[in-house]
């Protein structure tokens, strides 16, 4: 999907904060209402009924207030064990000239001791790319360059290996290299499902790759960055200076078909392998789409498709090293 420019809704956010207004009104009204009802009128309802829609309205004020304050709560707890990927990759026939020669960007988070969860097309990026199919279908070979990860507070990057991808949709686990850095970083906790649709969800990655990170640094590293290649080096800059930072967009999950979740949380490129969390800060996604031009139909892999990856990787103890990929590999 062509990515494009997003500006972030805040209309979620009034709704809530007005239904929190509108929800502590009713309080005071009702908690009015029982005094005045103490001193007498026996036709109305009794003073038990009103105490207990007092409670259900003051259960409703808090749930508010905690799915108000979820995001920065969330953030601050997993901020850091949520990676930037970078990746080269080239397409070539033997040892010709390659005929494409891509750099990717995207998100990956920790789901266990050293293993990073992302999308399949971040792990291997020529997957769902039409032209790279194209060659590959006549001979070609496709191989991986270069796959790091860059975590918030860590300056250097951490190489990543193949580990699992999914044969039936667009997931993966990676094994990093030098797992003892990443060992004092939280391990995001996975839902027992997708839950239903009316949650509040929250999105967490790197929307528009360095462009997006770069955008955010201070004015003075954004006059010497901004118009540099979106290559390693800025990257490593960026961290050296602990300018990795991922974003977060919130909403709502809208529907589940399938192994897909449907959320209005906007997205971009750069974006895709973060992970999908519910209001207690589980993991019921991995993003992976979003509809150009309609933030209203964001895009994630249900974590049921997440959970058997993990499995399998846990039961082989699976650690290869990086290797070249082509088409007849895969069949």
């Amino acid at each position: 999907m062509k990515p494009e420019k997003i500006k972030l809704s805040t209309v979620n956010f009034d709704r809530r904060k007005k239904a929190l207004v509108a929800v502590s009104a009713a309080l005071v009204l009702f908690g009015c209402f029982t005094g005045c009802h103490s001193a007498g009128d026996s036709k109305t309802a009794s003073v038990d009924e009103l105490k207990a829609q007092v409670r259900q309205l003051a259960e409703q004020v808090e749930q508010l207030k905690q799915e108000q304050a979820a995001p920065a709560v969330l953030l601050n707890r997993y901020r850091n064990s949520i990676g930037f990927v970078y990746g080269v990759y080239h397409v070539a026939f033997g040892s010709q000239r390659p005929q494409i020669r891509t750099r990717i960007s995207g998100t990956g988070f920790l789901v266990g001791d050293g293993l990073l969860a992302t999308n399949r097309h971040v792990a291997e990026p020529w997957y769902g790319d039409a032209d790279a199919k194209r060659l590959m279908d006549h001979g070609a070979s496709a191989t991986l360059e270069q796959l790091v990860v860059f975590f918030p507070n860590i300056p250097k990057p951490l190489r990543l290996l193949p580990a699992i991808v999914s044969k039936t949709c667009d997931l993966a686990v990676l094994r990093i290299e030098d797992a003892d850095i990443t060992r004092s970083l939280a391990v995001l906790p996975l839902a027992t499902s997708a839950g239903s649709p009316g949650q509040l969800v929250m999105v967490i990655g790197y929307s528009l790759g360095t462009q997006g990170m770069v955008a955010k640094s201070p004015s003075e590293v954004y006059e010497r960055l901004a118009y540099r290649n979106n290559d390693i080096e800025t990257v490593s800059k960026l961290a050296a200076m602990s300018l990795i930072r991922p974003s977060t967009t919130y909403g709502h999950l809208g529907d589940v078909v399938g192994d897909r979740i449907v959320y209005d949380a906007p997205s971009a490129h750069g974006g895709s392998g973060g992970p999908v969390l519910n209001s207690k800060g589980e993991v019921i996604a991995v993003n992976f789409a979003y509809m150009d031009g309609f933030s209203g139909n964001t895009l994630g892999i249900s974590v049921d498709s997440l959970r058997p990856l993990l499995r399998e990787v846990e039961l082989t103890g699976k650690n290869t090293s990086n290797r070249t990929y082509s088409r007849e590999a895969d069949r």
